[in-house]
């Protein structure tokens, strides 16, 4: 009965938590982040960090990334795919090569250097997905372009840490993990545009309570569960899902359901549960090496991925927008360092110190979006106030 009370609490505290924040002037997932870390192990204790909690914030993320999906429109991103690519790519390079710079400063060995860039270069937009919903660019060219360079990102980044793995003597099949790869694409394309709607057509008409809102998660969590055992992150599985659905004429239904069943109780435990797995030890004695990397993490992120928007001739304001989107690491940055410490690329402090680092990214991240997308918002108005008054 422990996790029903715990749940309890995370429901009335994210909600009151994100209110406070959009009367602030911040998106409100900020709040949610936050109020997290109160509640969890590293302040008042009131929630514990448990698999079960994990569980449900795993569903929480996919679900979220399944609306996303559903909201994606394809047209816009048929028009702006180049865009997506060169956030994507210039999003890699510059915190690649920063990381491993800092890394031999570090006296790291090589291969201990190109892991940290590696890790850096990671992208996870689960939490800027919401800050766009709420700054209303889910469906921009600027959403579509971070949502398509997510995808490049989390597809590059992970070949090019089996390909280091496999060159740092670890057992890993380079060969075979991109061909897996290859084939979930392929396979998820294939059943995106064939199976989906044929699947939602013989699940509607059957009489039982909500049968395509059901399908639909079914559809949901086996792209999911496929990306995920084939190397690409579940979130991605489930975002290509949602797209699958959007060219269905049922997509309307499921999307007010889903969501609905979503942001009730999923979505919020996502969010807090990320403030809950936050822990203060040991941060007094690295706080100068969290400052840093934390600062070398945002910009170079930020720098890369907006040099490579404005590369695809967005304003600056907006390619700086997208480059704060790209900015949170994640729960993607998180299994990279589980990783690096599993095989020994990195110790059991720098370790710690990154998770910090990633929570940090991941703060930091709403409130940027807020800035740079709304300050852009501002001067559009501005300008068409200018051009009303020419008119009359």
């Amino acid at each position: 009965m422990e996790l029903i009370f715990e749940l309890a609490i995370i429901l009335f505290a994210s909600k009151i938590a994100g209110d406070i924040c959009v009367k602030l002037g911040q998106p409100s997932v900020l709040g949610k982040l936050l109020i997290g870390v109160i509640l969890g192990p590293a302040v008042l204790d009131l929630v514990s960090d448990t698999k079960t909690l994990a569980d449900l914030s795993q569903i929480g993320v996919i679900l979220l990334m399944f609306i996303s999906g559903m909201e994606t429109d394809i047209n816009e991103f048929k028009r702006i795919w180049k865009a997506s690519i060169f956030v994507g790519i210039s999003g890699i390079i510059v915190p690649l090569v920063s990381g491993y710079l800092a890394g031999i400063l570090m006296n790291m060995t090589t291969f201990e250097a190109l892991f940290l860039g590696l890790l850096l270069s990671a992208t996870s937009v689960s939490i800027s997905v919401q800050a766009l919903k709420e700054l209303n660019k889910m469906k921009s060219k600027e959403g579509t372009a971070i949502l398509g360079a997510a995808v490049i990102d989390d597809v590059l980044v992970i070949i090019a840490l089996a390909f280091l793995m496999s060159m740092a003597g670890g057992e890993v099949n380079l060969s075979m993990m991109i061909i897996k790869k290859v084939l979930f694409f392929m396979g998820a394309i294939l059943v995106a545009w064939k199976v989906v709607p044929w699947v939602l057509k013989k699940f509607a008409p059957l009489m039982v309570t909500e049968p395509l809102v059901t399908g639909a998660l079914i559809i949901c969590f086996l792209f999911a569960y496929a990306a995920e055992i084939t190397g690409v992150a579940a979130i991605i599985g489930a975002y290509i899902a949602g797209v699958a659905i959007s060219q269905t004429e049922y997509k309307l239904k499921i999307f007010e359901k889903v969501e609905t069943i979503s942001y009730s109780i999923f979505v919020p435990i996502f969010f807090t549960s990320i403030g809950v797995a936050v822990s203060f030890d040991g941060i007094s004695k690295n706080f100068g090496l969290i400052i840093g990397f934390s600062i070398l993490a945002i910009l170079t992120k930020l720098i890369g991925a907006a040099m490579g928007a404005k590369i695809a001739h967005f304003s600056w304001k907006s390619s700086l927008g997208i480059g704060a989107a790209m900015v949170s690491r994640g729960e993607v940055a998180l299994i990279i360092a589980s990783i690096g410490l599993e095989t020994k690329l990195i110790s059991q402090e720098l370790f710690a110190v990154l998770v910090v680092v990633v929570l940090v990214t991941t703060i930091v991240t709403p409130p940027m979006m807020k800035y740079f997308f709304s300050e852009g918002n501002k001067q559009t108005e501005m300008k068409k106030t200018v051009f009303s008054k020419v008119d009359i």
